[in-house]
């Protein structure tokens, strides 16, 4: 307890609850919080917009490459046969099949951070949408992970490209970094989400899209973000 009150009224001091701050001062302080925690955490940001997703056309879906990374390592699964699987093989993947792959998956071995799927695939994989698409692990062509080139993205994958899709509040959540980040890495990281969500805006959402940045560290406060100091 005395611990959690340490770093509770460190956060206190350092950070202004009611206030909005640039993003790389609330990195700066983020940081320097979360060095009184000895878990690995991960910056996290949650994007609020101005859909309602309840609708079927203001849906918002995509994928984004932080140029940066995640800074944790990504496990990729593809469910391809023949030479899709040879090649999806050699671009790194960590799990390569298609029934045995999809058996282990019915069995509750869900061992992958992305799934991607050749489109000859599908008729496998599309057994498999109770268990995936809750997990938000559903292979789609609108997110790149049902394709030919499986080797792309793969590659992709294991870059930093991140799938995104606004929950049932409207809201995008998603890792941009780990603690211990530099501020400006971070930022881009940030930028690039930003930048691809807007492109994903669908066409009946009205009025401002992107209405609330908020950046929070696993275990620590939420710092709302002013979008201005994001060069997107």
């Amino acid at each position: 307890m005395a611990h959690q009150s340490k770093r509770m009224r460190a956060i206190a001091e350092k950070i202004d609850a009611g206030r909005v701050y640039g993003i790389e001062e609330a990195v700066t302080l983020l940081n320097e919080v979360s060095g009184l925690s000895r878990l690995a955490e991960s910056f996290d940001v949650a994007v609020n917009l101005g859909v309602d997703p309840r609708k079927s056309d203001q849906v918002v879906r995509g994928a984004t490459t932080l140029p940066h990374g995640s800074g944790k390592e990504v496990r990729v699964a593809v469910f391809a046969q023949g030479d899709k699987a040879e090649e999806a093989e050699g671009a790194g993947a960590d799990l390569v099949g298609l029934d045995d792959l999809a058996e282990r998956v019915k069995g509750g071995e869900i061992e992958f951070d992305v799934a991607i799927a050749a489109p000859d695939a599908m008729r496998v994989v599309g057994q498999l949408g109770r268990i995936l698409g809750p997990r938000g692990l559903m292979p789609n062509p609108r997110t790149g992970t049902v394709t030919a080139d499986v080797a792309a993205a793969v590659k992709n994958a294991k870059a930093g490209q991140v799938q995104f899709r606004a929950d049932r509040g409207g809201i995008v959540h998603g890792s941009v970094g780990k603690v211990g980040f530099e501020p400006v890495q971070v930022r881009e990281n940030v930028e690039a989400l930003i930048a691809d969500l807007k492109k994903a805006k669908p066409p009946a959402a009205k009025g401002q899209f992107v209405r609330k940045i908020t950046l929070s560290t696993t275990m620590g406060p939420g710092v709302r973000i002013d979008e201005a100091s994001l060069e997107v």
